[in-house]
């Protein structure tokens, strides 16, 4: 994790605004197209970050690595396809992080054409800001993927579960956030992988770079 690294968090901060933006406009947009505009009337169908950000789990991704926007509502009541849909309006956030982490390495894959971004300080110092905020991205969407409540890909099990044993799956919500918050404090204060989200980013990464031909 990165910790009070101030050059970090200067160089985190704009690609942390952006994938959280995006994540939040992706639910949103997502609930609006499927039929609920419960989102798109509070103002949350916008890529303004204020309407998105949350400053106290915007601070803590910035400086511990996790944390959280403010969450887009939904009503379940305004789906033609309950269970189909709710799983899409949840996934659509994370692979919207995806989509703009692809989209920074083509970005950075293209200026890395010209003898200015691969042969100067300044250039080569651009580009790698550019494949950090790529690879902060590609964090967003592996972390959020994963199936522990609340995040979004708990939400593949937990629509169904709703239904079934509604009891449970409000437990499971309780007890799944605290669980999440001491696997990630025992992930950034030792050396112990519990969920390996390092691993997977750096797959995905050098995975791109090398189809990219960097």
């Amino acid at each position: 994790m990165p910790g009070f690294d101030i050059a970090w968090i200067l160089k985190s901060v704009p690609a942390v605004i952006i994938g959280l933006t995006v994540h939040e406009y992706a639910h949103a947009a997502a609930a609006n197209a499927l039929g609920d505009t419960t989102a798109k009337d509070a103002g949350r169908m916008t890529l303004n970050p204020v309407k998105h950000i949350d400053p106290l789990g915007f601070l803590l991704i910035v400086i511990a690595g996790f944390g959280w926007a403010k969450p887009v509502v939904f009503n379940p009541e305004n789906l033609k396809h309950k269970h189909r849909d709710e799983i899409l309006i949840s996934i659509a956030g994370p692979l919207s992080n995806l989509l703009v982490g692809i989209l920074f390495f083509i970005l950075a894959r293209a200026l890395y054409i010209f003898p200015y971004f691969n042969d100067t300080e300044f250039g080569v110092a651009a580009v790698n800001l550019i494949l950090s905020s790529g690879i902060i991205n590609f964090g967003l969407f592996i972390f959020n993927m994963l199936p522990i409540p609340p995040l979004d890909g708990s939400h593949l099990y937990l629509t169904f579960l709703k239904t079934v044993n509604p009891g449970l799956m409000n437990a499971m919500y309780k007890y799944g956030t605290y669980g999440l918050l001491i696997i990630v404090l025992i992930q950034s204060r030792t050396d112990i992988t519990i969920l390996p989200i390092s691993p997977a980013i750096q797959y995905l990464s050098t995975s791109l770079i090398r189809i990219l031909g960097f």
